[in-house]
C-alpha cells in the first residue's frame, strides 16, 4: 500500500498533524504513530523546511491528553500541551470493556456511553483552538440503533449531532451497521471504509493452496443485510456469491422478537468450493456458527468466516467446539477494538491489522488530499490475489 511520495507531495498540510488515541485505542494509536513518524521522516522536499511544514517531522505525533475521574465517578478531559492551529485526529474504541474506573470503592466498567463521553470531554477540552477536529471511531457508537421503528431513541443519529455541534468536521468509521445514518450530519464529512483488502491479504497470508477462481471459491453473506458486502467482494474476485435469509415465524414473539423459523439458501451450487463467509460483526456467534453448519451440511470445502468486529459476548467457548468439529477452518476479524489475549492466543483466528490503513487515511487527509482512491481497493485486492496465485504456479 503506498503513501505519499515526493511526487505526490502537491500540497501543504492543513496544519501540524496531532493524535490523540483515548485510553481505549491506545494500542491501535501507537501502531498508526509508528507508520506516520517511519513515513515522514523518510519523506523529503524542497519545502520541507518551510514555515508551512512546522512540526511536519517528529518522533511522535501523540498527543499528550487525560481523562481522569473523580471518586464519584465524575469524569473530565485534560490536554497537557498546545493544539492550537493543530490538525486533530481523535482515535476512540467505544466498545473497549477491559478498561475500569472507580465509583465509591467501587470497579465499574466502561461501557460505550463512558468511552463516548470521554470523547467529548477531550473536545471540550481542546476549546475550539485546532484548526480541525476529527474523530475516528471505528465501530460507529450505537450504529444498531440507528433507525426508529416505533417509539424509540436515535442514538446514533443524535451522537453523529452532538459531535459535528462541538466542532467535528470529519467522522471515520469502519463497517457502518447503517451508512445511510449520516444523513443526520448532511454538511459534514462522514467516511464509512470497508477492510476488505485487509481480509484478502491476510487471510492468503496464512493459507496455502487457495484457487481464487468461480471454478473453486464462492463468497456468502449471512443474511440481507451483508448482500452489498459479498456483491463486491465476489465481483472483485471474479466468484459467485451466495446467501442465506432468515424465514421468520410472523404467528409469535419471543422476547419482543419473531423467531427465526429456517435459514434459506440462495445462490449456485457450492459443493467442493472454499467459502468466504463475510458480515459486519459477531455478537454472540450463534448465527454465523449457525449458517457455518448449514455451509457445512452443503458440502462446503474450507469456510472462511471473516467479520470486521469480533465482539464474542458469550465467550469463544462455542467457536473452540465449532472450529474442533470442522465447522470452519478460520476466524478472521480486524483489531479496530479491543482483542482479548485469549482471543489472539486460538489457533484458527486471524487478526487483520488496520493500523497503515488508518495511518494512510490521516495522511491523506493531513494534506487535504482526495480519500477516493484508499475506500475502494479493487485493484489492490486483485494484485494480492494476482501475487498469491503466480506463487503457487511457480511451484
Amino acid at each position: 500500500m503506498a503513501q505519499l511520495n515526493n511526487k505526490e507531495l502537491t500540497t501543504l498540510p492543513v496544519g501540524r498533524l496531532g493524535l490523540i488515541p483515548l485510553e481505549s485505542c491506545r494500542p491501535l494509536g501507537e501502531k498508526v504513530n509508528e507508520w506516520l513518524v517511519k513515513w515522514r521522516n523518510e519523506r523529503d522536499h524542497a519545502e520541507m523546511q518551510s514555515f508551512a511544514f512546522e512540526g511536519y517531522q517528529r518522533d511522535s505525533y501523540i498527543v499528550d491528553v487525560k481523562t481522569p475521574r473523580f471518586g464519584s465517578g465524575e469524569g473530565k478531559g485534560e490536554v497537557n500541551e498546545s493544539v492550537r492551529g493543530d490538525d486533530i485526529y481523535l482515535m476512540v474504541d467505544v466498545t473497549n470493556y477491559s478498561l475500569t474506573y472507580r465509583i465509591s470503592g467501587f470497579t465499574n466498567l466502561m461501557s460505550p456511553d463512558d468511552h463516548f463521553q470521554d470523547l467529548k470531554r477531550v473536545i471540550a477540552a481542546i476549546g475550539g483552538k485546532a484548526r480541525r477536529v476529527n474523530v475516528i471511531m471505528p465501530y460507529l457508537y450505537e450504529s444498531r440503533q440507528s433507525k426508529r421503528t416505533g417509539r424509540e431513541s436515535l442514538d446514533c443519529a443524535s451522537a453523529l449531532q452532538e459531535l459535528t455541534g462541538m466542532g467535528v468536521e470529519n467522522i471515520i468509521t469502519f463497517d457502518a451497521h447503517d451508512a445511510r445514518v449520516q444523513n443526520a450530519t448532511p454538511l459534514h464529512g462522514f467516511e464509512t471504509i470497508q477492510p476488505a483488502y485487509q481480509f484478502i491479504k491476510a487471510l492468503l497470508k496464512n493459507e496455502e493452496g487457495l484457487h481464487i477462481d468461480n471454478d473453486h471459491f464462492m463468497i456468502i453473506s449471512p443474511d440481507e443485510g451483508s448482500m452489498r458486502r459479498a456483491i463486491y467482494l465476489a465481483n472483485v474476485l471474479g466468484v459467485d456469491m451466495g446467501m442465506y435469509y432468515r424465514r421468520l415465524d410472523y404467528t409469535r414473539k419471543v422476547n419482543g422478537r419473531h423467531p427465526i423459523a429456517a435459514y434459506e439458501f440462495l445462490g449456485p451450487k457450492l459443493e467442493g468450493k472454499d467459502v468466504i463467509l463475510i458480515d459486519d460483526m459477531i455478537s454472540s456467534g450463534y448465527s454465523i456458527l449457525e449458517i457455518a453448519s448449514l455451509l457445512k451440511k452443503r458440502g462446503a470445502g474450507r469456510i472462511y468466516i471473516c467479520t470486521t468486529f469480533g465482539f464474542f459476548t458469550d465467550g469463544l467457548e462455542k467457536f473452540d467446539d465449532a472450529a474442533r468439529n470442522g465447522i470452519f477452518d478460520k476466524l478472521l476479524t480486524t483489531n479496530l477494538i479491543y482483542q482479548t489475549p485469549e482471543l489472539l492466543a486460538k489457533p484458527y483466528y486471524i487478526s487483520c491489522d488496520m493500523s497503515k490503513y488508518i495511518a494512510l487515511i490521516i495522511d491523506t487527509l493531513n494534506h487535504d488530499m482526495s480519500v477516493s482512491h484508499l475506500l475502494n481497493p479493487a485493484d489492490r485486492i486483485k494484485r494480492c490475489v494476482s501475487n498469491y496465485m503466480a506463487q503457487y504456479d511457480e511451484k
